[in-house]
């Protein structure tokens, strides 16, 4: 791909990016939030056409005016927003876009099986068929988007943040898939945020910054802290874990049971209490329960035995951002309002004070960097990384007693994902009120990144099958909460 170019509107999100890929490799494609990471990888999937540059396949100009056309060449594309329908099945979902191999008006699910089942083989995946994709946890629709696109069997593939809510082996199992697509003389395209995945799985890399290629490396010639300086242009400092004492209880859970979509019993015999000024840590592998648990804590989904108390003013980053926690069609402002619609200094009557809420937005815009700075830019075209922005900074505000993150750091680069984890550290610091109340919110951090678990937790727990396994200090390593998070038994080392 050659000075590929892209606005929309006045954002202009690629500025001549280049970016060569060859037969046999994965290849590394990194940058800040916005930098037009998958604004490129969506011009080569056929998903946008380009206003400018040049794509070329096997040395010959590729022009696609839509998603078939690219298909048609062999490539696909997992996103990092999901295209599944809900509504189907798991085995429906895959059929969709194989058109080959059926009798009439009948899909080839026997040959779909068949690939499924080796595919299981291939990646670990274990994703039953018959289940509708609405009741997946967010977890396993990652894994069927993965295997959604494997199933076709492309000769280039673009994964876009596939490893965002997968458990740690989970992912070093996915690089191992990656490694023996391209040992078959595929070409897999990686976006990722996490450097030390890229330097894992990549042979070479590209750096993107303001839509531009401002770095091309093979891995062998770079590290992190090389990587960080290409994408931001300075080292990233990081900060040292904020030590404070807890303050009172904040939100009680005793004895609560819940159930899932389907029936199951997903949260069990859940007992927690979360104080003021204290970070707790789920950790887990998607899917035992985290939802479940997650919405009971933010009180938006009712226990069905048990007790909770939870305050007033809570914030909630669900894992699922344009689900779950904005409006596609709505901009900034109008997304921030949704938590604002309830105070009085936004209010006059039953009418919104719009230049208090852009003021707001203003705010937020400027703290968080989010891009574009508009307050008017809708915020279905905003990058993933700058919608999770918005979403971290809405809810940070609106939590100001207790502060439920699911995963809050997904789609970020590096330097936003470390400023918003300073952000939940410095929530911890003392804050009174005029009577002298301890005013820190509570927060409870449900993360499948254990780095992130051990760097800001001060109490650790494992979620499997739905029930809480507290952590030792003594055992606060990625070995013994990995073999929680996979088994539910701790590991030989054991005190």
């Amino acid at each position: 791909m050659k000075g590929v170019r892209k606005s929309f509107g006045r954002l202009v999100a690629l500025d001549g990016a280049d970016v060569t890929a060859y037969s046999g490799e994965v290849h590394g494609l990194v940058g800040e939030n916005g930098a037009g990471k998958t604004t490129l990888m969506n011009v080569l999937a056929g998903m946008l056409r380009p206003q400018g540059g040049e794509v070329l396949l096997g040395g010959e100009p590729a022009r696609f005016s839509k998603p078939r056309d690219a298909w048609d060449s062999g490539i696909g594309m997992v996103h990092q927003h999901f295209t599944l329908v809900p509504r189907l099945t798991v085995i429906e979902n895959l059929a969709l876009g194989v058109r080959s191999g059926g009798h009439g008006l009948h899909l080839p699910y026997p040959r779909i099986r068949k690939k499924l089942d080796k595919l299981r083989q291939l990646t670990g995946f274990a994703v039953t068929e018959n289940v509708l994709v609405e009741d997946l946890s967010v977890g396993d629709r990652q894994r069927l988007e993965i295997l959604k696109l494997l199933v076709r069997d492309p000769k280039i593939l673009i994964f876009d943040e596939p490893t965002a809510v997968l458990a740690p082996q989970e992912v070093t199992d996915l690089i191992r898939v990656f490694r023996k697509l391209a040992s078959d003389g595929r070409t897999v395209f990686l976006i990722a945020h996490k450097l030390d995945e890229v330097l894992a799985a990549g042979d070479r890399i590209t750096v993107l910054r303001n839509g531009s290629t401002v770095h091309e490396c093979v891995r062998s010639d770079v590290d992190v802290s090389a990587l960080t300086r290409a994408m931001v242009g300075k080292e990233v400092l990081r900060g040292a874990k904020v030590s404070a004492s807890a303050g009172p209880v904040i939100a009680k859970l005793v004895d609560v049971w819940a159930t899932g979509a389907q029936g199951q019993t997903a949260v069990t015999d859940v007992n927690l209490e979360v104080k003021r000024g204290e970070i707790v840590g789920i950790a887990g592998v998607d899917g035992n329960g985290q939802m479940e648990f997650s919405e009971i804590l933010a009180g938006v989904r009712s226990a069905e035995r048990g007790a909770v108390e939870l305050p007033d003013q809570i914030g909630f980053i669900p894992a699922d951002r344009l689900g779950e926690a904005l409006i596609g069609s709505f901009d900034l402002s109008e997304n921030l309002t949704l938590a604002l619609v309830k105070e009085p200094d936004f209010r006059q009557g039953p009418l919104i004070r719009w230049a208090g809420v852009r003021a707001r937005a203003a705010e937020a815009i400027e703290r968080f960097g989010i891009r574009p700075t508009s307050h008017r830019t809708k915020a279905r075209h905003l990058s993933g990384g700058n919608q999770q922005k918005l979403v971290v900074s809405r809810e940070i505000d609106r939590g100001r007693d207790l502060l439920v993150a699911r995963n809050p750091t997904r789609g970020l680069d590096v330097n936003a994902a470390d400023f918003v984890r300073g952000e939940l550290s410095q929530l911890r610091l003392e804050r009174n009120d005029i009577a002298g109340f301890d005013r820190r919110p509570g927060i409870v951090l449900i993360s499948t990144d254990l780095d992130e678990i051990l760097a800001l937790a001060d109490r650790v727990y494992v979620i499997v099958r739905g029930s809480l396994l507290p952590v030792g200090h003594g055992d606060l390593s990625r070995e013994v909460i990995g073999s929680l998070m996979l088994s539910g038994l701790v590991g030989p080392n054991e005190d």
